[in-house]
């Protein structure tokens, strides 16, 4: 991993992989993915300056945003460089053939190590999501890596199947357990929304290799678990 500091924008590029086809890097906790009628920095437009800047690009960047992160979730984020890997890589994930794994800190403690959620879910015009008999399927599987007694949470690991709005967030809050930060479908609480995308996997749209990217978030300011010790 490299970081590219942008003058006068106050942001740091954290940059795992980059080729002539797609680029994987790190999207920090509360940033945009796009921008939106807030008129905040998001990071769409930061790779674009970065790669404008990077190669003397004269004209107009191409990169296309194929998949999406909560603005307060952060982790590993796929942008393509070309149409064709663009096109390539929506297809991979279409057909669930791009994995991703979150790690989650949420209250509560499992009955069972390990398990699925498969809940119908509907997105409301208020962009929250909720369990719905009328909204889409959904699936996840999770694993639980620790308990802490003392604070009553769990560090889970999830592999998101499906990739419904909201859908890590408003199953674990659905089924007792909501992630710890996360203001809307859970407790007001004044740390970092701790769900993050730690790791990606997927074939490369023009070389065919597997690509694998890994990246442990920082949970150390408000929670106990030795995440890097549990992850061997």
């Amino acid at each position: 991993m490299w970081i590219f500091y942008l003058e006068r924008l106050l942001i740091c590029l954290k940059i795992f992989y980059e080729d002539n086809h797609l680029l994987v890097v790190e999207k920090d906790y509360n940033m945009l993915c796009q921008s939106d009628n807030t008129g905040d920095i998001n990071l769409l437009d930061e790779l674009k300056k970065y790669v404008k800047n990077k190669y003397n690009k004269p004209n107009n960047v191409y990169i296309g945003l194929v998949h999406r992160l909560d603005r307060p979730v952060g982790g590993i984020m796929v942008f393509a460089r070309t149409s064709k890997a663009a096109s390539r890589l929506s297809k991979l994930i279409r057909e669930h053939n791009m994995k991703k794994i979150y790690l989650l800190v949420c209250h509560g403690k499992f009955n069972e190590i390990s398990g699925q959620y498969n809940d119908k879910i509907l997105k409301q015009d208020d962009f929250k999501s909720i369990i719905s008999d009328k909204g889409k399927e959904s699936l996840l599987y999770y694993r639980v890596l620790d308990y802490n007694k003392d604070k009553d949470e769990s560090l889970v690991m999830v592999d998101l199947v499906s990739g419904r709005h909201h859908q890590i967030r408003v199953e674990f809050s659905y089924h007792g357990h909501p992630i710890v930060g996360d203001n809307l479908y859970g407790k007001c609480e004044r740390v970092p929304i701790s769900l993050y995308c730690y790791r990606i996997e997927f074939i490369h749209p023009t070389l065919k290799n597997k690509m694998d990217f890994c990246n442990i978030p920082n949970y150390s300011s408000f929670c106990d678990f030795n995440i890097k010790e549990l992850l061997k």
